[in-house]
């Protein structure tokens, strides 16, 4: 008998593999099109999400493109959920962690975030499966692992390193988001959500005097590229950690 979905997926997390035997495909064309594997549904799936949009992303969306029925995906996935979760798991995979060094572990940690956002922006909106989400796919836990390894030999006490990993990956889930929704604003040339620096400078500058920051500072509210911003935080987050670092001995 064929394992189920569910024990396909047990077995993942065991293995770290996201590979299954193919399915036969049904009906007179069967022959002549390619099995349906967890790889195949994986890899459609990402082209789906580059060229759509997450929100595009559905299981009967899916089927169709690998000419199939919604049936014949639930033989190797459980659910969406845990679609999304192989998607996570294979940007993960491809994420390199190095060797925890105490003494750059700021820029290693930085490097991963990095690797995570850029990962993200790869495919528009996907990063809203992370969020709500508990890691068990063993290529997630392996990027949070090295992270907990990272901030442990950075002399982090265990239990900040561990709500650290938690925040630091929240705010490149929320910013690559937030990336990906602002882009999509300025692709739609009849959107007037998203301005340009100088038509905030102008707004700001036509505000009443009861916002005198604003107007002060408008210049300071509106410097920087968004990826600035995302160095800037991610920076910020890390040198309040090292503010807490444990004092190594001498």
């Amino acid at each position: 008998m064929s394992p189920t979905p569910q024990e396909r997926r047990a077995a993942r997390h065991q293995l770290g593999t996201g590979s299954s035997a193919p399915a036969a495909r049904r009906g007179p064309s069967g022959g002549r099109k390619k099995p349906i594997t967890v790889d195949a549904i994986i890899s459609t799936a990402f082209g789906i999400v580059e060229k759509e949009g997450y929100e595009a992303l559905t299981m009967r969306r899916l089927a169709t493109a690998l000419e199939t029925g919604p049936s014949s995906l639930y033989a190797h996935v459980v659910n969406k959920e845990d679609l999304d979760e192989l998607l996570l798991g294979r940007l993960c995979a491809e994420i390199d962690l190095p060797e925890p060094d105490p003494a750059i572990w700021r820029q290693q940690i930085v490097g991963i975030c990095t690797q995570l956002r850029d990962q993200y922006l790869r495919y528009p909106g996907i990063s809203r499966a992370a969020f709500a989400a508990a890691p068990s796919n063993l290529d997630t836990l392996r990027v949070s692992e090295g992270m907990l390894a990272i901030l442990l030999a950075g002399g982090i006490a265990p239990q900040t390193a561990a709500w650290a990993i938690d925040s630091l990956s929240l705010y490149v889930n929320a910013y690559s988001l937030e990336v990906t929704l602002a882009n999509k604003r300025l692709s739609r040339s009849d959107d007037d959500w998203v301005v340009s620096r100088d038509e905030l400078l102008r707004r700001f500058a036509a505000l009443p005097d009861t916002f005198p920051q604003t107007k002060r500072y408008a210049a300071e509210l509106t410097a920087g590229t968004v990826h600035d911003r995302f160095d800037f935080t991610i920076g910020l987050m890390i040198d309040g950690l090292g503010a807490a670092a444990i004092p190594r001995e001498a």
